[in-house]
């Protein structure tokens, strides 16, 4: 069964000087549960927009999103999916314990549910021991974390990702894919991801979506079997990195 479906998706979106800017044409993908697939591509391609589909924060102007089978107009399961943003949006006078509960506060879990939740996903994300810490406090690979746990706490089902470790420097970074990848096994989760690092893209990814720049649209879809985990020096990683960035340059000529 497919998590996500984009049917022939469009969008356009107004300018005030009333000529509407195609953002987005006849996107087509169909993604499998507990697949982990990337959307590449340069600035200004629609790669956000096309995540904030997905998450049902925008409507689509022509063509369909199905989650699970079902119209995203329809789909009322939202809590099966939660979204991790390119800034960490952490609230400064919470702690990290705090912050990840924030999640649960709109459900109907009681408080010692709730407690449980947080303590085990600080404890997944191996931030266990800084649960009173507050963000000031944190690092920013520990922010990161923070703000990943948060996105978990809630026991989603798919987790969309918008360039969230993109201010991480290359060590850090390499380690919040490492749990990712590990946590998306343990959970048993769909990630749908953008990025423009076409590193990183090979890294997590076992298929890339690139999309051709204004309008977006699909220029290539790209299977990356490769097996897990990925060492970026490898042989095998540096040539496929070599020839998605070959689609990527196509892409954007």
């Amino acid at each position: 069964m497919n998590a996500v479906e984009l049917d022939r998706v469009s969008k356009w979106f107004g300018r005030r000087d009333g000529a509407p800017l195609h953002v987005l044409d006849a996107i087509e993908i169909a993604i499998p549960e507990h697949a982990i697939v990337a959307i590449l591509g340069s600035s200004g391609c629609g790669k956000s927009t096309l995540l904030n589909m997905i998450a049902g924060l925008v409507e689509p102007d022509d063509g369909a999103v199905l989650l699970n089978g079902i119209p995203s107009h329809a789909f009322r399961d939202w809590r099966s999916m939660t979204y991790m943003f390119q800034e960490d949006r952490l609230l400064p006078w919470r702690t990290a314990a705090q912050n990840v509960s924030f999640g649960l506060e709109a459900g109907s879990l009681g408080r010692i549910e709730r407690e449980r939740r947080v303590e085990e996903t600080l404890s997944l994300v191996g931030l266990a021991g800084f649960r009173d810490a507050y963000p000031h406090e944190l690092s920013g690979g520990m922010r990161s974390r923070v703000a990943l746990a948060r996105s978990l706490v809630t026991e989603p089902k798919i987790l969309l990702l918008d360039e969230p470790f993109s201010k991480l420097d290359p060590a850090i970074r390499a380690q919040m894919h490492a749990e990712l990848l590990r946590i998306a096994e343990l959970r048993a989760m769909t990630l749908v991801f953008v990025t423009h690092d076409v590193e990183e893209a090979v890294v997590l990814a076992n298929r890339v979506v690139v999309l051709h720049p204004r309008p977006g649209r699909i220029a290539e879809i790209c299977d990356i079997a490769l097996p897990y985990p990925r060492d970026p020096l490898s042989e095998a990683v540096t040539e496929a990195v070599r020839r998605l960035r070959i689609s990527l340059s196509s892409a954007r000529g």
